[in-house]
Parts: structure tokens; sequence; C-alpha cells
């Protein structure tokens, strides 16, 4: 083989390689809405950086993103709207009527529906949520619930809804996802709060973890079962530190990592985020929080970081949830409660 040829053969590689786009890696953002502004701030969790705000959503209250990143949707209960903005311009497109004051909403899978629960009773109905159609952005149907619906999740795989009452006896109603009709639903005699879900090797729901009224802790639900099997209180500060708050959704926030070996449940009495495995639900560790109240929390797609909010000191912290320490705190707006991570498929590049 001559030293020509070789360099031949380089040359060649090296213009097939050229040739081929490079593609560019998932972008993650974090959306945290602002329920006393009008607002939603943009996280680039690489930088713990708001770059980005999506304005004019007077109380915003639930933030989800469509799947590839081009929408986000907000439910506005100033307006009693769902808003739908586009991320490359951050600007509102469309504002949908809704049938009341909305709370939480969630996206389903494949992106083409998005429910909101309306906290209040509508017609006939003691509560209901709607069905937003993301093709034509209008609603088109409500579906009736056991009580006005505070909290609201789209199961994994994306079957069913599982609505929260708001208080009353704490019904939780979940919803068939393909008829978007009422399909079962379980009491558990307080206000629902946050909800968290872990799913089966077959992407099935496996569990519901739900936070009620003013328990320091959580339910633990066996979905496929109906039933509740057990509640798991929060451990009790050590000594020297003081509750932050007492009586009034005591612990508020909590997820699933994507791996479903851990959940992260936040503590507004202890301000604290704290850390259980899965599936034998043992505490793992806490990590102690220098705001003024955890109420919410969602992670990064490799479930190393939490983002919790808080809405009392009008930031957002960050937790590295492997060591379990607070690694950084981010000024967002006015009372941040939800927050939601929103992934953007890759692109290709053509540099």
């Amino acid at each position: 083989m001559t030293i020509h040829y070789v360099r031949r053969c380089l040359t060649g590689l090296a213009i097939i390689s050229l040739s081929v786009p490079l593609m560019a890696q998932n972008q993650v953002r974090i959306l945290q809405s602002n329920a006393a502004g009008d607002r939603v701030h943009i996280i680039d969790p690489a930088t713990n950086s708001v770059v980005g705000e999506i304005t004019g959503i007077e109380a915003a209250h639930g933030v989800s993103a469509s799947p590839d990143g081009t929408r986000v949707y907000v439910s506005n209960e100033a307006d009693e709207t769902l808003d739908v903005a586009e991320m490359a311009t951050k600007k509102v497109i469309k504002k949908i009527p809704l049938s009341g004051r909305p709370n939480n909403i969630s996206i389903t899978p494949d992106g083409r529906k998005v429910y909101v629960g309306i906290r209040q009773a509508v017609g006939s109905n003691p509560g209901v949520a709607d069905v937003i159609d993301t093709a034509s952005l209008t609603k088109v149907k409500s579906i009736r619930t056991e009580g006005p619906v505070h909290n609201l999740y789209v199961t994994p795989d994306g079957k069913f809804v599982v609505a929260g009452e708001a208080g009353g006896e704490g019904h939780v109603s979940v919803l068939d996802a393909k008829a978007d009709v009422p399909a079962w639903n379980i009491k558990l005699g307080e206000g629902i709060r946050p909800m968290a879900m872990s799913k089966n090797p077959d992407g099935s729901t496996n569990q519901l973890f739900v936070q009620i009224g003013d328990f320091n802790g959580f339910v633990v639900v066996d979905f496929q079962g109906r039933k509740e099997v057990t509640r798991i209180t929060l451990p009790k500060l050590a000594a020297g530190r003081i509750p932050l708050i007492s009586g009034s959704s005591e612990s508020h926030g909590m997820a699933v990592t994507a791996d479903q070996k851990t959940l992260v449940v936040c503590s507004r009495l202890n301000n604290a985020l704290y850390a259980y495995s899965l599936p034998d639900l043992k505490v793992i560790g806490k990590a102690d929080l220098s705001g003024k109240g955890a109420a919410w929390v969602t992670l990064t797609p490799d479930g190393k970081r939490a983002y919790v909010a808080d809405p009392v000191g009008n930031q957002t912290l960050v937790v590295d949830i492997p060591s379990l320490k607070e690694v950084a705190k981010i000024k967002v707006g006015q009372v941040p409660k939800r927050n939601f991570t929103m992934v953007a498929p890759s692109r290709t590049a053509t540099n």
C-alpha cells in the first residue's frame, strides 16, 4: 500500500464524516410557574440560570409542554383558560376557555391531549377534568370527577388520568384516557395534594403515591388492586430544628426518578426533600433546604437533580439527589409552585 493511496483513503473518510449531520443532544429545560405572578420562568439545568420567560399569564398554576418541545401549556387561574405558548417566540398564541377555574394540568405521552383539573363544581357534576385537543387547540370534552380537581396526572403509559379532589372526602378519580370517561375511584378521607406514580417493566402503573390534607407523609395505593396499601409518615425533625409550618399541606410535592429506583418527597413542615428507595420504600436520606418551604418538585431526566419550588422565598432550589445536598438557588417570580421538566428531542444539526 503506497503513501499516496493511504492519503486518498483518509481524505475520502474526512469528506464522508463531514457530510454526516451531527446530532444535537436533547435540550432540557425546567419550567417554573408563578402562582402570584404573570409569567413562567425557563431554567437551563446545565447552568441553573433563567434563560427565558413566558409572560402575560396571570396566576399561572399548572405547566406542561409538548413532547417535541415546541409548545408550553399553562393553566391561567385569572382568565380561566389554558394558555398555549410557542417555545421559539416565548409568546402566548392561544387562550382556550375552560369550564371553570383551573388548577394542575397534564399532557399525554403522544402530546395529543392536555387534561386540565377544574377546581369547582360544573353544572350537575361535582367536578370535571377538561380535555383539550392539541391539534385544534379546543376543549373537546369535560369528564365527570367525584369532586373539584386540584391535582391531575396522566399515567406513564398514557392510558389513564388520575384526578385528585381538592377537599371533601378525598376522592381520587381515575379516568379512561382513551374513551375519556370515568373508570374507577378511591376515597382517602382528606383533600388530595400532589401525587406521583411508579411503573411496572411493561410501562403500566404500579403504585400511586398520594399526599393528603395536613399529613406530613403520603399514602401508597396499589393501582391495579385499586386499594390503599399503607401510609408513610415522614421522619421527625432532628433535635434543635424547628418546624417551618404546621397544619397547611405539610407534605406537598413528590416525584419518581426515571429509573424507578427513587421516590423524592417534599416536606414543607420540615423544609426538606426526602428520598425513599423503590420498591421497598425505605428512607435513603434527606436534603435540608435553605428556603422557606418545599411546595413542588420536578426531576431532570437522568434523575440526578431535583428542582424544588420555594413559594415563600420566591426561588427554585436545586438538590443533587445522589448526595442529597442543595447545590444552587435560582430567583424566579412571585410564589413559584408547579414546575415541569421539558425535554426537546434531538434535532439534526448541520454543523
